[in-house]
């Protein structure tokens, strides 16, 4: 399988050379030349199947230039009960009204990005050694991808990772996770500004061609295209365990800031799964719903974006839409590099006449949830189900139920563990948030972390410095 540009500037690289990569020279995004297709015996094969086991087939399909017994063995080392803490991985409970949650939040870091990263950390380290590279990844957080990227990166061989985040704006428990770590490969950058300042950073890193190669920059965000890939397993995972059989269909409703996770599940759908809807659940930063509902994308820039409850989702330019942008108007690079110009000179664009196929041939709808809506579901589900959920998987609920069809089966996607929210949760509750053994004691934890304002210079000058 090769992969193209989302922009059409490409020449056709393998998977290997996709992760390493980051952006795409043309500024776009990879995507496979064409999804592969699951047969209905494929199906009924993989139902059965470990979690290891069903990731290695969904996986293979996309990285063919990994040796198969190479790529299952990283697999194996990954989705293990030591890290994920059963065999299951991603287990589901099912709420009084049918609601199906798909818990996606058990790895080291208590988010659903482990799912993805502790994949791309092994990913990574073979590899760099396999070609004999050092990689120096430049990433973004709004709240968990950092987190994750960096208990999955810490102590490997030829890997460094510089993280940004915006200061101040994640929650005590998220920042302490990131800047608690003292391992030397890894460097948090907090920047005075929103989480789409710290990702505008990162594109004009990867987009400053000399500086990247110089520094081997790479990226651990969403637009890596092996994150992706990893997080199509769980969505196959979680048809089958929140079905009897083949023969249903479910929908997914997905908490959704830089449409990364959602994404996946459009990837699932369009390889065969069978998935009835794809339901984006925003929160106050609405764009994404606004686009599912008018056709109108329009990023609103970060003095317009709200600092809410679910941090996570605090974004208001998501960049793994365009992925999905590429589908919907028929791949054409040419149409996606003129649509996104216009998202860079902050009119954004309109694709009404579009919406048609966005909801009946690509499945999408949507909703939003507020802080107050939040507050309403933790304790509606804590009340009815006796099941604390986080903040970000309480506008997922919120909105599944607002949207929901009669006989449609929903599987919510888990975000994070409440425990990450504490503030928000004893607002809802009136008590704290449960916290798994092992992570008393993180906030106090000495933290490390350098201060800076939105500049991709001083950003690159920091890195520069760090590798000298």
């Amino acid at each position: 399988m090769r992969y193209i540009s989302t922009r059409g500037g490409m020449a056709p690289l393998e998977f290997s050379d996709t992760i390493l990569m980051g952006l795409a020279p043309d500024g776009g995004l990879a995507l496979p030349e064409s999804y592969p297709q699951i047969t209905r015996a494929q199906l009924d094969a993989w139902r059965g199947l470990s979690y290891a086991d069903l990731a290695f087939e969904i996986v293979s399909l996309f990285a063919t230039d990994i040796p198969a017994a190479d790529l299952k063995d990283i697999l194996d080392r990954t989705y293990t009960a030591k890290v994920y803490g059963s065999e299951a991985i991603t287990p589901v409970k099912r709420l009084h009204d049918g609601l199906v949650i798909l818990e996606l939040s058990n790895g080291p870091t208590l988010a659903f990005k482990d799912m993805a990263m502790q994949f791309l950390g092994n990913l990574f380290e073979y590899v760099l050694a396999k070609k004999g590279e050092q990689l120096n990844i430049v990433g973004a957080t709004s709240g968990d991808t950092g987190s994750a990227a960096e208990y999955a990166m810490r102590g490997k061989q030829n890997i460094n990772v510089f993280m940004m985040s915006p200061d101040g704006l994640m929650s005590t428990f998220q920042r302490a996770q990131m800047y608690s770590l003292q391992d030397a490969n890894i460097h948090n950058i907090a920047i005075r500004g929103m989480f789409d300042d710290c990702q505008d950073i990162v594109k004009a890193v990867q987009n400053d061609h000399a500086f990247k190669a110089k520094y081997k920059v790479g990226t651990v965000n969403s637009i890596n295209w092996a994150r992706i890939v990893a997080q199509v397993v769980y969505y196959f995972k979680g048809y089958f365990n929140a079905t009897q059989s083949n023969d249903e269909q479910v929908s997914f409703c997905v908490p959704s800031g830089n449409f990364g996770n959602v994404c996946a599940g459009h990837i699932a759908r369009q390889m065969g799964l069978p998935v009835q809807r794809l339901i984006v659940a925003t929160n106050e930063n609405d764009v994404l719903d606004e686009f599912f509902k008018s056709g109108k994308y329009a990023p609103r820039g970060t003095a317009n974006t709200w600092v809410t409850s679910s941090p996570s989702m605090d974004i208001s330019k998501a960049s793994n839409f365009e992925r999905f942008i590429f589908d919907l108007v028929g791949r054409d690079g040419d149409k996606v590099k003129a649509l996104w110009a216009e998202v860079d000179s902050g009119k954004g664009f309109d694709l009404a006449a579009n919406l048609g196929a966005v909801r009946e041939r690509f499945g999408f709808v949507s909703g939003k949830s507020t802080h107050a809506d939040r507050l309403v579901t933790i304790r509606a589900v804590d009340a009815e189900d006796g099941v604390v959920v986080d903040t970000h998987t309480a506008d997922g609920i919120k909105v599944a139920r607002e949207v929901r069809l009669p006989g449609e089966t929903i599987v919510c996607l888990e975000t994070a563990l409440p425990a990450k929210f504490a503030d928000t949760i004893r607002e809802a509750l009136n008590r704290d948030a449960p916290r798994p053994d092992g992570f008393d004691g993180l906030e106090e934890l000495p933290q490390r972390v350098t201060v800076f304002d939105a500049d991709a210079a001083a950003v690159k000058a920091y890195i520069e410095q760090a590798l000298a």
